[in-house]
């Protein structure tokens, strides 16, 4: 599908939402801001007390934007009301300028996990739920059709990130999924549950971390889940970006880089086998081949760096990128000519 740009007032609005979403969440500082140090990186908590109890949150990874905000907390605490009136018209003007929406199950799953931290503490969503939010993030119309889906969510998390927050989610995902219908489907080892499955639709939510070579299930302490591991998907969980899905006023969400979406799901693609995969495998190429068409024009920089940081990763990686553009003669001849 030709990529059609939506108009200059949408894709104002979309960025003014999501300015004052993380304005919102930097409005809940209730403490003093702390710094930790690790493997090369500063992450910032806030430290509050609690009864007789100093208490540690996660604020997320120390950079400008993020120290920006927290440094006029109390400011935008004040502006509390004002703000919210503000997301609400904007969320209604999306709409209008014919943005889709995030489906009511959909939704209200995406901010029960939003409000009890599953984002904040590195969840990142995945899949097609988070394809149809680059709508606003990339300025483009993308169309109702190739956006079904059965309401399947995928949330993927780094385990190393998870163990070392040292912080955990305010209300576990399995209690959220319980209270919404879901549940549990039973893996190889019952304590290491990873996937839940709602009774009346047959949705599907996952939680995936990367593997590197064994794909077992591992633990995500932070979010209070297991997960089950998959190469190749620390590729596309590097420096994610947030994002905001159109339900309600808005919920704040974390998604993977689009030009690092759209290289992975060439990966993806190939990866998938027979049957019912070749559907997906084709859904996986109609994704990578618009998110291509539009960076390429949109942000060629980032979509090259995307590409050539996987083909530098080995054979393999090489392999399964060149099966898939094999099959997308005029995707390949875009990323060819970024070479």
């Amino acid at each position: 599908m030709e990529p059609v740009s939506l108009s200059r007032s949408a894709v104002v609005a979309y960025q003014d939402l999501l300015r004052l979403h993380l304005d919102e969440r930097a409005a809940s500082l209730m403490g003093s801001i702390e710094e930790r140090h690790r493997n090369g990186r500063v992450y910032l908590y806030e430290r509050f007390r609690i009864g007789t109890e100093m208490v540690s949150r996660y604020l997320g990874e120390d950079k400008p934007e993020l120290r920006a905000r927290l440094e006029k907390a109390e400011t935008l605490k004040a502006q509390s009301e004002g703000r919210r009136q503000r997301m609400g018209q904007l969320a209604r003007t999306l709409r209008a300028e014919g943005l889709l929406t995030t489906d009511r199950d959909t939704g209200s799953l995406l901010l029960a996990f939003s409000r009890a931290g599953v984002f904040r503490l590195g969840g990142t969503l995945v899949g097609t739920s988070a394809y149809g939010l680059y709508q606003g993030e990339l300025g483009v119309r993308m169309d109702a059709e190739e956006l079904a889906q059965t309401g399947d969510i995928d949330i993927a998390s780094f385990e190393r990130l998870s163990v070392a927050l040292d912080d955990t989610v305010d209300e576990s995902p399995a209690d959220i999924l319980n209270v919404l219908k879901f549940d549990p489907v039973p893996g190889i080892n019952a304590k290491r549950v990873w996937r839940w499955r709602q009774s009346h639709s047959d949705a599907i939510v996952e939680f995936l971390t990367p593997a590197f070579g064994e794909e077992s299930v591992k633990p995500l302490p932070a979010l209070g889940v297991s997960a089950q591991g998959l190469n190749y998907l620390n590729f596309l969980l590097a420096d994610p970006i947030q994002a905001v899905a159109l339900y309600r006023s808005g919920v704040l969400v974390q998604v993977p880089r689009p030009e690092r979406f759209a290289i992975h799901k060439l990966i993806v693609a190939d990866r998938r086998q027979g049957g019912p995969d070749q559907i997906k495998a084709r859904k996986d190429r109609a994704q990578a081949a618009f998110l291509v068409a539009v960076l390429a024009q949109d942000r060629p920089d980032d979509l090259a760096e995307a590409y050539e940081d996987a083909l530098s990763r080995g054979p393999r990686w090489r392999e399964r990128i060149g099966a898939s553009l094999e099959r997308m003669p005029e995707t390949r001849e875009v990323l060819k000519g970024m070479g």
